[in-house]
């Protein structure tokens, strides 16, 4: 499989290579070179998920890994189920949230440290990552107690939910996590910042687990065919909550291998820059703004340059497979009402994924959204906003009562560095 460096293109590296180093020099982006068309897609399609899934990323690796490694990997990564649910007709969801931390990062989080084992051929590697409430749990409990692996996560303080920061600020052993001063830009800043130092890298062997790992991505890009197992359609319309821009990348790369989606929506919450650049086609992100869906309160999302990449920096050509939608915490409520009067229990992400469907969904269309979390991690919200009570999860339920073990820090990057060089 080869990449090269987004900023830097000279710099090319292998499927191994972008996995442990996780980001280029300045801070540029791994993105495979040229994508290749699936040629048997009407086989694969009627495979099961692990099987299916196998064959898909190891198409995407290029024979980089024996099919069998990568079966086992997957197999390992993708222990639980991926159900789709009708909610209307011509509308279902996409649940993705029945792995180990009730979110979708599962996915992306289980099969990177099924490749950090295979390819640690150092004593030790140190895991830098942000998060923004789910990809902390996902992360944290894909590398707990790994051999040789240490965790470094850096969340906002008060910012995510009590049993989103319960679910991986309290395993401790080879899980380090910090609770900054500041948004999830700030942590994502100094996780970048960290990376930009030759010495922190070397003396950590630092790779990130966040969208930015291409090995995440290309987990994401599996469940993306499972939609299309259930739907092969030409008239195929997914909407995915978007925040980072992660998921709806993995979702664009399905598309390009031969996934048969006809577009995407890329429904967004109050942070808007993407919604706003492709209507004033300038990228101007403002200050992050604080939402009922925190997962999603980004405003200079870090994947939006391969999404650009994908379209080769054409535009027009992107407006004809993305549209964005921009959904206020009020218009989020009244989707998440709108969704319990057909059955269906969703929490504020799911929900603008929902919202942003039903607004561009046309008649003759099949319509999907996608569901990132289970509504019990966000159990005060959906509770209070739909006048119901939820039981929570054995996950939650596990971690409810046991003690925070984060740290709190300021958000300087200056600071951070010098922690991480003593």
């Amino acid at each position: 499989m080869k990449l090269h460096n987004l900023k830097i293109p000279t710099q090319q590296v292998n499927f191994k290579q972008a996995v442990i180093q996780g980001i280029g020099q300045e801070r540029g982006l791994f993105f495979v070179n040229q994508f290749k068309k699936l040629e048997n897609l009407d086989e694969i399609l009627i495979m099961n998920f692990v099987e299916r899934s196998s064959h898909v990323i190891h198409h995407l690796i290029d024979g980089e890994l024996s099919f069998d490694k990568v079966y086992e990997m997957v197999s390992n990564a993708f222990n639980f189920d991926v159900p789709m649910v009708e909610v209307t007709d011509n509308i279902t969801c996409l649940e993705l949230f029945h792995g180990q931390t009730l979110a979708f990062k599962d996915f992306g989080a289980r099969f990177m440290a099924q490749c950090v084992s295979a390819f640690n051929d150092k004593n030790h590697v140190t895991i830098l990552t942000a998060t923004s409430g789910d990809t902390g749990a996902a992360v944290a409990h894909a590398f707990y107690k790994l051999e040789g692996i240490n965790v470094k996560i850096l969340y906002p303080k008060g910012k995510i939910s009590n049993l989103q920061e319960k679910l991986f600020c309290t395993l401790g052993e080879n899980i380090e996590t910090y609770a900054v001063e500041g948004d999830f830009d700030d942590c994502q800043r100094m996780v970048k910042s960290a990376f930009d130092s030759d010495d922190i890298r070397k003396k950590h062997n630092l790779t990130s687990a966040n969208s930015i790992n291409i090995s995440r991505l290309l987990a994401q890009v599996c469940y993306y065919f499972e939609v299309v197992s259930k739907y092969y359609d030409d008239n195929l319309v997914v909407s995915v909550p978007s925040g980072n821009f992660g998921n709806l990348t993995a979702g664009l790369i399905a598309r390009q291998i031969g996934a048969p989606i006809k577009r995407f929506v890329a429904a967004t919450n109050a942070n808007d820059t993407v919604p706003r650049y492709l209507i004033e086609n300038t990228w101007s992100p403002n200050k992050t703004v604080e939402t009922v869906a925190n997962a999603m309160d980004v405003s200079d999302p870090s994947n939006w340059p391969r999404i650009m990449s994908l379209f080769n920096n054409d535009l027009d050509k992107l407006k004809q497979v993305i549209s964005a939608t921009i959904k206020t915490d009020v218009q989020t409520f009244e989707a998440m009402k709108a969704l319990q009067e057909f059955g269906y229990i969703a929490e504020p992400h799911t929900a603008i994924a929902y919202a942003g469907l039903i607004e561009s969904l046309q008649d003759d269309e099949q319509g999907v959204f996608v569901s990132t979390a289970h509504p019990a991690k966000f159990i005060e919200t959906v509770e209070e906003v739909l006048d119901i009570e939820i039981p929570l999860p054995e996950a939650l339920e596990a971690v409810k009562d046991k003690e925070n073990l984060s740290e709190d820090i300021s958000n300087s990057t200056e600071l951070f560095n010098q922690m991480l060089l003593k």
